[in-house]
């Protein structure tokens, strides 16, 4: 068998990994040791791609020292949009949905406002977003990425009706 680093429930490009199973994931969950390496891989995969984890209780992230140069592999290199979609999925697998809205955010912040991944809006809106488990936490996301869009007039990730009286 092959294994990945961040399993899913779903096949993914390696057709050799089988998909997880919920009984797989509740004995991953369960586990210190399996959860701790989880989060270092976790951090590992953030470094790559220029963000720190600044708390891990919370999942708080910001830019790391050397973010100019990897978001300049992020903006070059499209085939990281599907592993950091994977990312997000996984972590809500393992139970950490507060960390996919972190990373849900810092991405639309470092798109939409900080305009430093340019090339990695599409992924954002039409994926990375709807990975986050909370239908909440998920429409606050859409609210905050359709605020920061671009005309607002061509956001089509939301009805504009339930946008504007979103609170």
């Amino acid at each position: 068998f092959s294994f990945r680093l961040f399993p899913l429930r779903e096949h993914g490009m390696n057709w050799r990994a089988r998909p997880l199973t919920c009984q797989e994931i509740q004995a991953f969950r369960k586990s210190k040791e399996v959860m701790d390496r989880f989060i270092r891989a976790y951090k590992l995969m953030l470094g790559f791609y220029g963000i720190n984890l600044v708390n891990e209780e919370t999942g708080e992230l910001e830019r790391a020292e050397n973010w100019r140069e990897r978001f300049e592999n992020l903006n070059r290199f499209s085939h990281n949009n599907l592993r950091i979609t994977r990312i997000l999925k996984c972590l809500g697998e393992m139970g950490y949905e507060d960390y996919q809205v972190h990373l849900v955010k810092f991405f639309l912040t470092e798109i939409l406002i900080e305009e430093t991944l340019p090339n990695v809006k599409r992924s954002a809106l039409d994926y990375f977003l709807f990975t986050v488990r909370s239908k909440e936490k998920r429409r606050e996301l859409v609210h905050y990425a359709w605020q920061h869009f671009k005309p607002q007039s061509s956001f089509v990730w939301g009805p504009r009706d339930k946008l504007q009286k979103y609170r």
